[in-house]
């Protein structure tokens, strides 16, 4: 199965005057990473539409990176000290100058299909909602078995969306010596653009959503959701 490494950089509110991670960074060092197939680099934006349904409690990302691997062994050897993930890491930590502001967490990915696919003539810049389930559920085979069966079909209903996937959290070695995040499950859904998120969070589909959501096993903890400019990068590996 698919993995993916989430190297995330939260909003430092007593450091607002920090700079933002060097876009051209990571995307140059991104090229040599051993097994690495393709990455997607997060910017937060500010959403005046938002999703009417959605109530924030969770800290807000600045930047999220998504590093995609084949399987578990090359990004494990990544991620040790001397490994080209934590040797990325590292210079996008020094050049934002907080590393208190960041964490990582690696996750098992699966894709749905969507009607609207995003393919290689697609612009490599997108609009996308990232989702995160920070707590725990009181059973969490319930919820996933839940979880699976109920929402894919739905999410993939909204008006516009390219791209669907639901991430579930993996034990995994790591040297990166930034905090490890533990959420149970994050999502991503992507979109063109700005107009077109914020057309699919007020469709009848989000409404439905939000009735199966309130229908989900017993869960404690925030459901963040947070709009994100989202720039591709895929990988030609021989």
């Amino acid at each position: 199965m698919e993995v993916c490494l989430f190297l995330i950089g939260y909003r430092n509110g007593m450091h607002p005057e920090r700079r933002d991670i060097d876009i051209s960074l990571i995307q140059a060092a991104s090229q040599n990473v051993d097994g690495l197939r393709r990455f997607v680099i997060h910017r937060s934006v500010e959403s005046a539409n938002g999703d009417p349904l959605s109530k924030e409690q969770a800290l807000k990302p600045r930047w999220v990176l998504q590093w995609y691997f084949d399987d578990l062994d090359p990004v494990e050897a990544a991620l040790q000290r001397g490994g080209a993930a934590h040797t990325i890491a590292e210079q996008t930590i020094d050049a934002a100058q907080d590393r208190l502001a960041f964490a990582q967490q690696l996750m098992a990915v699966r894709k749905f299909a969507t009607p609207n696919v995003l393919g290689p003539g697609n612009p490599s810049e997108k609009c996308t909602y990232l989702v995160g389930y920070e707590g725990e559920a009181h059973n969490f085979n319930a919820w996933l078995t839940h979880y699976l069966k109920h929402h894919p079909p739905l999410m993939a209903q909204l008006p516009g969306i390219r791209e669907l996937e639901i991430y579930t959290r993996v034990d995994y070695r790591t040297g990166l010596n930034i905090p490890q995040a533990t959420a149970m499950q994050r999502n991503k859904v992507v979109f063109d653009d700005p107009t077109a998120l914020a057309a699919a969070l007020a469709s009848p589909v989000r409404a439905q959503m939000k009735q199966d959501f309130d229908a989900f096993p017993p869960y404690s903890g925030p459901a963040s959701h947070f709009p994100m400019h989202s720039i591709y990068s895929n990988l030609k590996r021989t």
